[in-house]
């Protein structure tokens, strides 16, 4: 039999890299040789102390409950490294009662909605935008408001631009800074702004915070957290996954207002049945050495970046160079303006370069593609040799 699919996934889109991974065998199958610069899944392996803390962790006969849920028997370890990198890095003081521990970020945002939303209430996600905030919405019964992020408006969201109707209904708005896929960067006054107006329409503000520990050329990303009142109106997302090369590992937390945490947590309980323990050791090992272990992957990241950017400027864009993030957000050639499915689909027919097109993270994604500096040096290089010889 064929089993009939939910409404609630009838909803839902193609994932954008379920169809990208569809063209390039597509394409492979026309005898096309492959390179690939679309996904953001870091090729830098996860730093030596923390696989030897992870290793250590699992191999201690000594912890009778190392093989046990990581919901069921939580390591306090890492909450309280969490407790201290939110301290030291951005000054802000966490209770216990506002933190919970996440598979990454990704589970977490799916999971939220679930908690907060029920069927026909508005959840506000920014486009371009990370699917998953949608994704989360729809699972809920949720409707979603987009609002769109613009270049004119340093792709920040514009709150008086939100109709009152739609902050009437709303009860969860998503910001994402640094930002995939745009790379833009928001000031600790945008984030004041975004609690304010949490606190005007009751509305749950939630930051995924991906991306701020990617950061170039002295810029530090701030944390929604540090805006005056934000515990009260606000939640954070913060992963392990790209800043310490973690993304197989599954591993975060969200931390902040203390109802919502509970909610979220009421959800995992139910759901899943947390992160293995002895990864959960290895995460608070890398948020105490973060200092150290950080660094040098940016370093890797910034000597991409720089590759990337000044290639493509060499060849006709205008690009400035991203203060954070691990991706470069550019516009179509002119040729292709208005459809960068059709600049996607040409790059990889013509040239054997995957990007991902800017509509895949929603309407006012169009005119964009998106590259990501998760791969070496000399693909980057090659990638960026064929995309500059592509007839524009």
């Amino acid at each position: 039999m064929d089993v009939e699919r939910s409404q609630r996934l009838q909803k839902l889109p193609p994932y954008l890299f379920a169809d990208l991974r569809r063209r390039m065998r597509e394409a492979q199958a026309k005898g096309v040789k492959v390179i690939r610069i679309d996904i953001g899944d870091p090729d830098t392996p996860t730093p030596d102390p923390v696989v030897a803390e992870m290793v250590r962790a699992i191999q201690d006969a000594g912890d009778g409950d190392r093989h046990r849920y990581g919901c069921d028997r939580p390591v306090a370890a890492f909450n309280e490294a969490v407790r201290d990198f939110y301290r030291r890095r951005w000054g802000v003081e966490l209770g216990a009662d506002q933190i919970v521990g996440t598979m990454g970020s990704k589970d977490a945002i799916a999971k939220l909605p679930l908690a907060i939303l029920n069927p026909g209430d508005v959840g506000i996600a920014p486009v371009p935008g990370y699917p998953t905030y949608n994704i989360g919405h729809v699972f809920a019964g949720a409707v979603t408001y987009q609002v769109p992020l613009r270049a004119e408006n340093g792709f920040l969201i514009d709150f008086d631009a939100i109709p009152l109707e739609v902050r009437r209904q709303a009860k969860l708005l998503w910001l994402n800074y640094p930002n995939n896929p745009t790379t833009a960067v928001a000031p600790r006054e945008f984030f004041e702004r975004a609690v304010a107006f949490g606190r005007e329409n009751d509305i749950l503000i939630a930051s995924d915070a991906a991306y701020t520990e990617n950061t170039y050329d002295g810029y530090a990303s701030p944390s929604i957290l540090q805006a005056d009142g934000a515990a009260d109106i606000a939640v954070e997302f913060f992963s392990m996954s790209k800043a310490f090369c973690m993304t197989g590992w599954r591993v975060g937390c969200m931390v902040g207002n203390a109802s919502a945490v509970a909610a979220l947590n009421t959800v995992k309980e139910n759901i899943d049945n947390g992160t293995l323990r002895a990864v959960q050791s290895a995460a608070a090992l890398a948020l105490r050495q973060a200092e150290t272990l950080i660094p040098p992957v940016n370093e890797v990241y910034r000597r991409r970046r720089d590759m990337v950017v000044d290639a493509l400027n060499a060849n006709g864009w205008a690009l400035s160079k991203p203060k954070a993030t691990i991706y470069v957000w550019a516009p179509v050639p002119e040729k292709y303006a208005g459809d960068s499915g059709a600049f996607v689909a040409d790059l990889l027919d013509q040239t054997g370069v995957m990007v991902t097109p800017g509509r895949g993270y929603g309407q006012w994604g169009e005119g964009y593609f998106r590259i990501s500096l998760t791969y070496p040096d000399d693909v980057l290089r090659e990638a960026m040799d064929r995309i500059v010889q592509m007839k524009m």
